[in-house]
């Protein structure tokens, strides 16, 4: 049996880094590529129904082992990783037992992993860490995810002793992007709920995130030539400044944690005659959510009256939604997962997604879908790393779900 961490090593050498410029599902080579390693491997398991889409999503059944009624449980994860940082020559190492103290991740650029960088890492000390070579993010966002589903899945075909239902799988594109639910689908899949393993550190259990819009804001100035510019030039730089200075300074992403949420401004583009600002809004609650979103409308009509209208356009649309409100009507879900860790020695960390998973928006697709951990800490950074004790224990909790529901 091929252990969860060296198909962990296997994937992460893969560069499926997603791109949203591209316009198109999967929306790099390289996550097809990885999709097509995946459908090999889950035929060489044996595993039926497995299809790669025409978008690149990878869908899979183990088949139930038994007669007895029980519940068709989905497992998913995402094969991109984040657009944020290189995913390409990932150049992963063990580091053994590891002793608390500072990781030399770079010696030419001199990067150090270590507590004054990451606090927590002194809670892995003695756990064995996967750590990049300071120059690549890891991939363990949600490569850890999909190498512990599948790793789960062959400890339950080597183990026909325990009792399981179908059991789906699948894996996604361009989550990191936003798009992996968008071309996902759940009648196919055909599961009664399902979990996705793209949590954090061990023990993470979410079914609550934000609401989130993306709002793009469009401001047209007047260019003139700037000896003869007064009384007749408008420079939308200035516009776009007054705009960003009129939200609430607190409410962005490196002030705010737990329930609060923020506007975050993620790109700015101008020039005198046009400036354009690109922000993503979130919010736990469906009022603040709503609240915060009109705010920038009317900062938008505020402005308008003061320059002229049509000067400032607004743009808001709406990205995902908070998945609380379906998951509650059906807490098994979550009780079950709390169980599942508590008999593998983990402590549940039931806490709400600073963010936004596949699952928020498949629960409103009709596939009710909360998070697992996967194990990772650090994401999306040269300081990613992933002790290789919590992918072991995430694919215990896989299993042990599977043996709950087939208990009851």
């Amino acid at each position: 049996m091929i252990t969860v961490t060296e198909r962990f090593l296997k994937y992460v050498k893969m560069n499926t880094k997603s791109d949203e410029a591209t316009r198109v599902t999967p929306s790099t080579e390289g996550q097809l590529e990885l999709a097509k390693v995946l459908v090999n491997e889950l035929k060489e398991m044996g595993l039926e129904d497995v299809t790669l889409s025409e978008h690149g999503y990878v869908y899979a059944t183990l088949k139930a082992n038994t007669d007895k009624k029980i519940p068709t449980i989905g497992f998913i994860a995402h094969m991109d990783t984040s657009p944020d940082l290189s995913g390409e020559n990932v150049n992963p190492r063990i580091i053994e037992n590891y002793d608390g103290g500072d990781i030399l991740l770079n010696a030419k650029t001199n990067l150090i992993l270590g507590p004054s960088v990451s606090p927590e890492i002194v809670n892995y000390k003695g756990n064995n860490l996967i750590v990049t070579d300071g120059t690549t993010l890891l991939g363990a966002d949600d490569k850890a995810g999909i190498a512990e589903i599948i790793t789960a899945i062959e400890y339950l075909i080597n183990h026909k002793e325990i009792e399981h239902g179908d059991i789906k799988i699948g894996f996604t594109p361009d989550e990191e992007i936003g798009e992996g639910a968008d071309h996902f689908d759940v009648e196919y899949f055909n599961a009664d709920f399902a979990y996705t393993m793209d949590g954090g550190a061990i023990g993470e259990l979410e079914y609550e995130n934000f609401n989130a819009s993306g709002v793009k804001v469009e401001i047209n100035g007047r260019n003139v030539h700037p000896g003869y510019a007064k009384d007749k030039m408008v420079n939308s730089m200035f516009i776009a400044n007054e705009f960003i200075s009129m939200l609430p300074s607190e409410e962005v992403p490196e002030r705010t944690s737990g329930y609060e949420g923020f506007y975050h401004l993620i790109g700015i583009n101008g020039s005198v005659e046009n400036t354009s600002l690109n922000y993503i809004v979130r919010d736990f609650t469906e009022e603040g959510y709503k609240a915060r979103n009109e705010k920038m409308l009317e900062i938008t009509e505020a402005l308008n009256k003061k320059y002229g209208e049509g000067i400032v356009n607004t743009t808001v649309k709406e990205q995902y939604k908070n998945m609380k409100e379906k998951v509650e009507p059906e807490m098994h879900i979550v009780d079950t997962a709390v169980k599942a860790m508590e008999e593998a020695g983990v402590v549940p960390n039931i806490k709400p997604i600073r963010g936004g998973t596949d699952g928020a928006r498949l629960s409103f697709m009709g596939l009710i879908t909360p998070n697992i951990f996967a194990g990772g800490e650090n994401f999306h950074g040269k300081f990613e790393y992933v002790p290789i004790e919590s992918m072991e224990k995430a694919v215990e909790v896989i299993v042990n779900i599977i043996k709950l529901y087939a208990s009851k």
